[in-house]
Order: C-alpha cells, then structure tokens, then sequence
C-alpha cells in the first residue's frame, strides 16, 4: 500500500469524518476501488474505529439504489464512506441513513489520481467559506441564467435553498462528497428554458468527444446535440423523471482540474455545473433514480441579473 494514500486517508478520516475511536465505520467499494478501499480500512483501524469493509456490485448507473444489506449496514454506522464507481449520493439509502445520523461522505468514480491529487488536499477552510457565500447567494435568488458560446439558460431559484458541499462531514448526519467544493441548489421544476454548452464531462459518459448542446423546455430535456448525443440519451434511457433538471451547481475548489471524473470536475473553481434526474436530497421534487451531471467551463452565470461568475473566476 503506498504510504502516501494512507497518510490522505487517515487526514480523511480524523480531520473530514471528525472519526473517533470506537465508532462503526463501514467502507463501501466495488471492484474499481479497492486499493482505496484498503487505505481507508487500514487507517480507520489505526485511529482505533471498529472498522468494516464491504464490497458490493455495481449499480450501473449514479443515483440507482443499492443492494439492502448496504443500505441497512450504512444506516448502523456512525461513518460511511461510498467509494464506488456509481454514485450513491442521491440515493434513499444514503438520505435514510444521514436522517439516522450517520456521516457520510460519498466518492463517486474516485481514482487513485484523485484520491491523492491537488483536490483532496486543498486548503478546505477555504474551501467552504466560498461554498457557503455562494450557497447564500443561490438561496437568496429567484432567477439563474447560464450563458456560453451563444447559448442561453435559464431557470427560476425561487423558494429553494442552497446548499454548501465542504468536505467537513463533522456534525451528526452530516454528508457531502470528497474532495468536495461546491455551492449548489434544486432550481424549481418546470422552469428551466433555453440551451446550455457541457463541454467538461458528463457523470456516466466521463471525457467527452465533443461538446454536448442540450435544450431545455419547462424544465426538461428536451433535444441533445453532439458526438455524445447517443450516449446521453442511452444512459437517461426511457425514465421521463431522468430529464429534469435537477441541480444547478459552482465549483470552488482551485485545487480541482478537469480530469473526466465528474466527482473532481464538478468542484472546479469557475466552473458551472447542471444535473439532470433526482434533486429530492436537496429541496427538489423529483426522485429518478438517476443524478448526472454535466460540466460548464468558463461560463458567464447570472442571478438576479449580477454577474457573479466570469472568464473562470467567482466575481462576488
């Protein structure tokens, strides 16, 4: 095991996770995680947790439910940390077991570049002073507008919360994902108008061939444009719910980079996030079985008519 991966993963646990000795920590991986895996265990035995690695099929897509004896086995602990290739962030079984207290941090599609790179070792009191600013400023918009190369989006923030992902899952039913840095918000159903760019990634697809145009019309997908166009549309497969916007997110970690892992690119700083599929976790409406998201760079995002993200840089 290499040394430096243990060193991340006993930070991980002592100074995210707030882990003390003697709590139930359960580690969930599938067969694209183990080595990450074997660090979490091997640390959060050191730090004296009673520790419980479990391994589980993958569910094939990000937001499907998994088998029940992991649901249940992380509504016991008082740690999870999911680092699986499909996300279970957006999943009941990961809400039922924050509403039970556990604390959760998810990992959807890490790899071992990621585990050890800039984002996870970022300055995360940073980090989350950002991410809080912005997720005020989501919460206190009625409005969001998207605009990049010609395209526009826009969408109604009225009533809805904002949220902080920070990566300081310390609190009793605390979650978030790791490395985190990111404010983000359900935008209304319905409401979503007009087209957006994603030319990052896309969680499902990763790097993409070529940018992807996708057009909203109240609050669904409604036409998608690019290379990838077929790709989309098979992972979204026949689930209406699937086409709702579901999220509208901004990255705010500087340590992040666009690397085809939608887990690190989403939380790069300057960048604009849209998600199709569930957002019921976090003040939506809808519950998919599905969470996607799709990465906007260097965008120019608007709410309420201020400027506050241009030319890959937080104005506010």
């Amino acid at each position: 095991m290499k040394q430096e991966m243990l060193a991340i993963a006993r930070k991980l646990l002592e100074y995210n996770m707030a882990l003390k000795p003697g709590e139930q920590l359960l580690i969930v991986v599938d067969e694209t995680t183990l080595t990450i895996g074997d660090a979490l265990f091997s640390a959060g035995t050191d730090l004296g947790a009673n520790t419980i690695l479990m391994r589980m099929q993958p569910t094939g897509r990000s937001g499907a439910e998994p088998a029940e004896v992991v649901a249940k086995a992380m509504a016991t602990a008082d740690v999870v940390i999911a680092a699986t290739c499909d996300s279970l962030s957006h999943t009941k079984a990961r809400q039922e077991a924050s509403a039970a207290g556990t604390r959760i941090a998810t990992m959807p599609g890490i790899r071992e570049d990621v585990f050890s790179g800039g984002a996870m070792q970022a300055d995360y009191a940073k980090v989350a002073a950002l991410a809080h600013k912005l997720a005020d400023r989501l919460t206190a918009a009625q409005e969001a507008v998207i605009e990049k190369d010609g395209c526009c989006l826009t969408m109604s923030l009225a009533g809805r919360p904002g949220a902080a992902c920070t990566g300081m899952c310390q609190a009793k039913g605390a979650f978030g994902n790791l490395p985190a840095g990111e404010a983000f918000i359900a935008p209304l159903e319905g409401t979503a108008e007009g087209t957006v760019i994603i030319d990052g990634s896309f969680a499902g697809l990763g790097e993409l061939k070529g940018p992807l145009k996708l057009t909203f019309a109240q609050g669904q997908l409604v036409a998608v444009e690019g290379p990838d166009k077929e790709r989309l549309l098979a992972l979204l497969g026949d689930n209406p719910l699937a086409r709702n916007l579901a999220e509208l997110g901004i990255g705010t970690n500087e340590g992040a980079r666009i690397i085809g892992v939608v887990l690190e690119d989403e939380k790069v700083y300057g960048t604009v996030h849209v998600a199709l599929g569930s957002n019921n976790g976090f003040g939506g409406t809808v519950a998919a079985g599905i969470h996607v998201d799709g990465i906007v760079k260097n965008p120019d995002l608007y709410l309420d008519g201020e400027h506050v993200l241009g030319g890959g840089k937080i104005l506010i």
